[in-house]
């Protein structure tokens, strides 16, 4: 039986990479490939695919948010989600939203074609590490690691925003984009700077264009 897997990425290379990475696999085939949200619910209606491969970082939206968003609506639908980011602060996140695996782009090209087999055995797929790392995180360990990023005390809201922040996006276009006020944007902005322990707007600026670009 031929396996049908959605790629959503905003970068062309990394949709490029994937697409030559499954063609190599008889057994599995491309639906499609989705650069942003709107057109990746499309694909998701017309092609339906059994495993979605989502960046978390795109430029309409919000991976996460597109995550619930599908695995809401499509039972069968197994969705792997994929970031430059450290799966410390993503992958419990994707998984509560209905992912049921996390890749890490650093490593997509070794393990994607594993992961995509392992999910749809009805199994998670987190890297070792992350598996080692998750039980203690789950039961309240003291033990906890010491390489823990500030950003993991934000919500997904708060770091939706961070992420739009870090995209140069203002507060009234975070807004308008949201359906929220600017008032409760600016209130988000606030909570993040505490969090963060960040001084002012521009620290906050600055703090998110360099995660937005991959840097810790």
């Amino acid at each position: 039986m031929t396996i049908g897997i959605l790629i959503v990425d905003d970068h062309p290379l990394v949709r490029d990479g994937l697409t030559t990475l499954i063609s190599k696999h008889g057994d599995l085939k491309l639906c499609g490939e989705a650069s942003g949200i709107a057109e990746a619910r499309e694909l998701t209606r017309t092609t339906h695919p059994d495993v979605a491969i989502v960046d978390l970082t795109l430029n309409d939206g919000n991976g996460i948010s597109l995550i619930k968003e599908l695995t809401d609506q499509y039972d069968d639908l197994k969705v792997l989600a994929l970031s430059m980011h450290d799966e410390a602060l993503f992958a419990e996140r994707t998984l509560h939203a209905g992912a049921a695996g996390y890749v890490g782009k650093h490593e997509a090209s070794r393990t994607i074609i594993y992961a995509i087999r392992t999910v749809l055995d009805g199994n998670v797929y987190l890297s070792e590490r992350m598996t080692r790392r998750m039980p203690a995180r789950s039961i309240g360990s003291k033990k906890q690691p010491d390489d823990r990023s500030p950003v993991e005390n934000l919500s997904d809201r708060e770091l939706e925003i961070f992420e739009m922040i870090g995209r140069g996006m203002t507060s009234r276009q975070i807004a308008k984009e949201l359906n929220v006020s600017q008032r409760t944007v600016d209130t988000h902005r606030e909570n993040i700077k505490s969090k963060l322990n960040l001084k002012n707007a521009v620290e906050l600026t600055m703090h998110a264009v360099r995660w937005a670009l991959g840097e810790r």
